[in-house]
């Protein structure tokens, strides 16, 4: 069984030393380990860095083009390579490297395709007391919506058999972690967590610049995700609060104009119950046509799905042949060798 390490990077020179150095060289049921760095437009010398440390596979974007688009590449460059498990992992040594065996464990066992390595973020003395809150209720939320029980949704410590990373689409540009998630609930791929311990922190997160700003893209994110996988539902949903809005103070005028003043000075009431009629009636509509549409997508996906497997497949058949001709050619010129010795 092979275990490829991906590590999506951007200007990790001075980190990405101490991180390497830190991972496993052997674990229980892997036979290879390789570790696959994808460098995200560094400005320093991160590929070079990599290669001097014994990194066997380096992809490097001309710029920079996001974690979101870091994290796939690894995932597809994985496959390529033949991984049976892929662990993703950050450059800041954020994570202990002896946990990894912790996190394939699930997978190697069979009891799961999708492992989320859970920081247990009220332990960790660098995150205030603002931050575990929010980790925490965001965690809850994305439980809510993914229908699954990661405790630490935002973990970028996480496992994946290669069968999950088949079935794995990320959109947003912003972070896999969420989505991923959502869509692997969405996608019924068996998802677990195991407890894992953490570093001390080496240099400070570069995902956002601000609270505020991680929590409005974040939200966007996730109802997103979500809107995309049950649009009938949210669109219903919203319609269903207009329409019974509309309902009520419909319900309101008709009081006043049977039973006070005939509806003398109530006509806007009119206006907003029917305007707000129309539009959750809209929405109904639009969940409607947004729920083929998704219907239309999740056969894209399972085609998608169907593809790459077969291109991996046709792959690693390829290279086994070509490891079959390169051994018989060897073996001819042994025996020719030997004929030639003889004679």
């Amino acid at each position: 069984m092979k275990l490829i390490i991906q590590i999506p990077c951007l200007n990790e020179a001075k980190t990405l030393p101490v991180t390497l150095a830190d991972l496993p060289k052997s674990l229980p049921g892997i036979d290879e380990i390789e570790v696959l760095i994808v460098d995200d437009g560094s400005t320093d010398d991160t590929a070079e860095v990599a290669k001097q440390n014994g990194v066997q596979h380096v992809r490097r974007f001309k710029n920079n083009k996001g974690l979101a688009e870091a994290f796939m590449t690894g995932i597809n460059t994985s496959l390529e390579l033949g991984a049976d498990i892929i662990v993703n992992t950050d450059a800041d040594n954020q994570y202990k490297g002896e946990c990894i065996a912790d996190l394939i464990k699930p997978i190697v066992e069979g009891k799961a395709d999708m492992v989320i390595g859970d920081r247990q973020v009220e332990t960790i003395p660098h995150f205030s007391s603002l931050k575990i809150m929010l980790q925490k209720l965001g965690s809850w939320v994305v439980r809510r919506f993914s229908e699954t029980s990661v405790p630490d949704t935002t973990s970028g410590f996480r496992a994946y058999s290669r069968e999950a990373a088949l079935r794995l689409n990320v959109i947003s540009r912003f972070t896999y972690t969420l989505e991923t998630i959502i869509q692997a609930g969405k996608k019924n791929i068996a998802v677990t967590h195991v407890p894992i311990q953490t570093n001390g922190m080496l240099r400070k997160s570069r995902l956002f610049r601000s609270m505020p700003s991680y929590i409005k893209r974040s939200v966007s994110t996730i109802f997103r995700i979500y809107v995309m996988y049950e649009p009938l539902k949210a669109f219903m949903v919203v319609g269903s609060i207009l329409f019974s809005a509309g309902f009520l103070i419909g319900l309101r005028f008709l009081y006043f104009y049977f039973f006070v003043d005939s509806g003398a000075g109530h006509i806007q009431s009119l206006i907003l119950s029917a305007v707000l009629l129309l539009l959750g009636f809209q929405m109904g509509i639009f969940g409607v046509i947004a729920d083929l549409i998704a219907g239309h997508r999740r056969l894209t996906e399972d085609t998608l799905y169907r593809v790459k497997k077969v291109e991996l497949d046709l792959m690693r058949l390829g290279e086994e042949n070509d490891k079959h001709h390169a051994e018989n050619s060897i073996l001819e010129n042994q025996k020719k060798q030997a004929t030639d010795v003889h004679a």
